[in-house]
């Protein structure tokens, strides 16, 4: 029986049950499975850690599997008692010629945004996952998650989450994209208002009043209610994700006191068990930038997770989830055209799926002002026309026929915008994409 026959079945049966379908982790598990390897192995092949998979994942999901099949599944039983069941479930000739009946779940939404934790097409960035899981695990550990806009940020940091608080931890998520913009531009609302928000996602009561104190400051104050208040109340270490801390960089009056702040919590780990408890993940964009003492910013510390493009058998994976039959020529063409960037891979995979575009048609259009790139390219032209010297250094090396010296300050930001790749001291522009497009755009300005 084909692997993608049982798992639609699978799929199906879940959903008929008001259950919700098998997850990437989930099929990737079961793959796994099929194929006889241990726990240990298809953990090291999918990037997760091996007590992820055998204490949360693995039991989960045979539980799930057992109520479907009417028989208490194992890792040893599953695949036989499994296929037995799906074909007597529906004939295997039948199964050949029928594919799962869409549904929410399975139908595939526009990609704008992270994607949801149990979706299918979510794609597992190995070791990444593993690495984040493993360190938010240490006492009083800080985790910094750092990309280009539109890489997969967001989406990583719920993938971990999720890990985390099925392995029993307190886990907070805010995004600072959330923050009206007067909040930020006050220190003392700003902790005000991430020590309620905090207080609200663990269902314990803001007791602000208790612990604040205009003669000490805000920040001593913030501190003494996460010390003394919200760490002291939790009975498992409490995993607190910032996203688009980038949003703070805007206001920097503010964020010279607050990213500070978030570094020394950190210290304090060293000095007090209490703050042990206390494990801190950031993600923000590498487009902006905050200049801070480097003994005051919590960006040189704890451990930096730079996310990167899809590589071959990445691109290959999305195309099979969006139902392609594609073959190596077309993801190579693919990730000539996008360099691998994971946003402008799902939106070219799904406008293909829906036969919208065929891909030599795609490719055509994609670096021009009509494409489906037009906002994404957009963005970039603007952020090059305020900056002349990014544009005129950025026209250099779109000339140019190999890689070659750009000035480091501009390197830097060109690069953290993700339209050029560094090697050593030279530079060239990523993708086919930037190289036609933005060839065109300033030859015509």
């Amino acid at each position: 029986m084909k692997q993608n026959n049982l798992f639609e079945t699978l799929n199906r049966e879940l959903i008929s049950r008001n259950n919700r379908p098998l997850n990437s982790t989930e099929t990737l598990l079961l793959q796994g499975i099929w194929q006889f390897q241990t726990y240990h192995q298809i953990a090291d092949e999918i990037g997760y850690s091996p007590g992820y998979l055998t204490n949360v994942v693995a039991p989960e999901l045979l539980h799930r599997l057992s109520q479907i099949a009417g028989q208490r599944l194992t890792k040893k039983n599953c695949r036989i008692i499994l296929e037995s069941f799906v074909a007597q479930s529906i004939p295997e000739t039948t199964l050949e010629k029928t594919t799962i009946a869409k549904t929410d779940e399975t139908l595939p939404c526009f990609p704008s945004g992270p994607i949801a934790v149990h979706s299918p097409f979510y794609i597992a960035r190995p070791p990444i996952e593993t690495q984040v899981f493993e360190e938010l695990q240490k006492p009083g550990a800080l985790v910094r998650v750092k990309a280009p806009k539109e890489m997969g940020k967001t989406s990583l940091l719920l993938q971990v989450l999720h890990q985390i608080d099925q392995a029993g931890y307190c886990t907070v998520y805010l995004s600072l994209e959330q923050i009206d913009r007067a909040i930020c531009d006050d220190l003392n609302r700003f902790l005000r208002w991430l020590c309620i928000s905090v207080s609200h996602q663990l269902q314990l009561e803001p007791r602000l009043d208790e612990y604040w104190d205009d003669d000490i400051g805000s920040k001593v104050s913030c501190t003494l209610y996460f010390r003394n208040y919200l760490l002291a109340q939790l009975n498992a270490p409490l995993v607190l994700a910032l996203d688009e801390v980038n949003q703070i960089f805007e206001h920097p009056l503010v964020a010279q006191d607050v990213l500070p702040l978030l570094r020394s919590w950190y210290e304090e780990a060293k000095r007090l068990p209490i703050w042990q408890n206390f494990r801190l993940i950031m993600a923000h964009s590498t487009e902006v930038y905050v200049p801070l003492q480097l003994n005051q910013s919590p960006f040189n510390v704890g451990l930096a997770a730079q996310l990167t493009c899809f590589n071959l058998e990445q691109v290959q994976q999305l195309a099979q989830r969006y139902h392609l039959d594609w073959d190596n020529n077309a993801a190579h063409q693919l990730i000539n055209l996008v360099g691998g960037h994971p946003a402008l891979i799902h939106l070219a995979l799904y406008y293909l799926s829906r036969g919208e575009f065929t891909l030599d048609r795609l490719l055509e259009i994609a670096p021009t002002s009509t494409g489906i790139y037009q906002h994404h390219l957009q963005r970039h032209w603007v952020t090059l026309q305020q900056q002349p010297a990014l544009a005129h250094a950025f026209e250099k090396l779109l000339n140019a026929t190999e890689p070659i010296h750009t000035e480091s300050i501009l390197a830097h930001k060109l690069t953290s915008m993700g339209l050029i790749h560094q090697s050593g001291n030279a530079a060239i522009v990523s993708c086919q994409l930037y190289q036609q497009y933005f060839r065109q755009m300033l030859h015509c300005s």
